[in-house]
């Protein structure tokens, strides 16, 4: 497994708004919702306290300050979002023991986001969950995500909003210097893992899966502990133009997990498990066909990078697998569509 210093991202990425096409399948597939609170309402705040971890370190999270006059129906209306998101509905009787601790602003990245963290009162234990402003590589990332990947993906849309659930799992940068070297740890299921999360990203284009930007979820299992890598950022779904950006194995931010995979894997155990993720992704798409036929439909018909950039990925990709077909793609969507046909 190669890795590289130099691989690169655009510094800012452009927002790109929710298709009538893209919004037809979120209602048709129940991502659509009415929702109480929008993103922009809680854009309304007066100031803004940083948050700290444990260790006395900036979060670049900001605790977002409001009027006191709002704040009853705001935190009202989040705990219905949260019912909606967790309960399926607005449950009165789910929403009466719950109450908001935080709304946190972070402005780091393309989708400034809020972080609600919500209490149980029975039990002070917390859960997350976010509001971001709808972006149209983000939704189609998160949606591809619930379809081709092991892992099911949990929001909703409405409008200009966007919520998502909280993806529990240890942040892969803490993982990488706090986690990898225990030694109750069986590091060739690390590398494994790695080398099939490297292709999941790469089939469908996922791209800047930079070790902040997913989280290992650990499960204890009767012999050993089971690993596996879960993306948790998908604003750059299909939108650069360079091959490798969609490959985690050349983010100079994950050479230690690279290097494992170099130090206990040989070439032919790194090929066996990339065709391995092959196949059940190929499974994944065959089960939810029509699903994914509906929304690749849509990407395909929907802007979601330059055209300079489009240019760049088609003609890398085509070097790639050595198919002149994927010059013929007209869109991100097109080349997703098509990466996913050489399955």
């Amino acid at each position: 497994m190669d890795k590289e210093q130099d691989t690169e991202i655009s510094k800012k990425k452009p927002n790109y708004p929710l298709g009538n096409g893209l919004r037809g399948y979120l209602q048709e597939y129940g991502r659509a919702r009415t929702l109480p609170v929008m993103y922009e309402d809680l854009l309304y705040f007066e100031g803004t306290v940083s948050v700290y971890d444990k260790y006395g370190r900036d979060t670049l999270w900001e605790t977002a300050m409001y009027r006191q006059p709002d704040l009853a129906a705001l935190h009202e209306g989040l705990k219905r979002i949260y019912s909606i998101l967790k309960a399926g509905g607005e449950s009165p009787e789910h929403m009466q023991h719950l109450h908001i601790e935080r709304i946190d602003y972070c402005t780091f990245g393309n989708s400034h986001p809020f972080r609600i963290r919500i209490v149980n009162n029975f039990n002070d234990n917390y859960d997350y969950f976010y509001i971001k402003k709808a972006d149209a590589s983000r939704v189609y990332g998160l949606e591809l995500e619930h379809i081709l990947s092991p892992s099911r993906m949990n929001y909703f849309t409405d409008r200009s909003t966007l919520v998502e659930e909280h993806i529990a799992g240890i942040p892969g940068d803490q993982f990488i210097q706090s986690y990898m070297e225990n030694p109750g740890f069986n590091k060739v299921r690390i590398a494994k893992e790695f080398v099939k999360f490297n292709e999941r990203c790469f089939v469908r284009l996922l791209g800047d899966m930079r070790s902040y930007n997913y989280v290992f979820d650990i499960t204890p299992d009767f012999e050993e502990v089971q690993f596996r890598i879960r993306a948790i950022d998908f604003d750059q779904q299909s939108y650069e133009g360079k091959k490798n950006v969609y490959l985690p194995q050349f983010f100079k931010e994950n050479n230690p997990l690279v290097q494992l995979v170099r130090e206990l894997l040989s070439p032919g155990n790194i090929e066996q498990y990339k065709k391995e993720e092959r196949a059940l992704i190929l499974r994944r798409s065959q089960a939810a066909r029509q699903q994914l036929n509906a929304l690749l439909e849509h990407m395909e018909t929907d802007t979601l990078s330059s055209p300079q950039k489009l240019e760049q990925l088609r003609t890398e990709l085509a070097a790639f697998y050595a198919d002149k077909s994927f010059l013929d793609c007209q869109s991100m969507g097109a080349l997703v569509k098509r990466s996913l046909e050489q399955l």
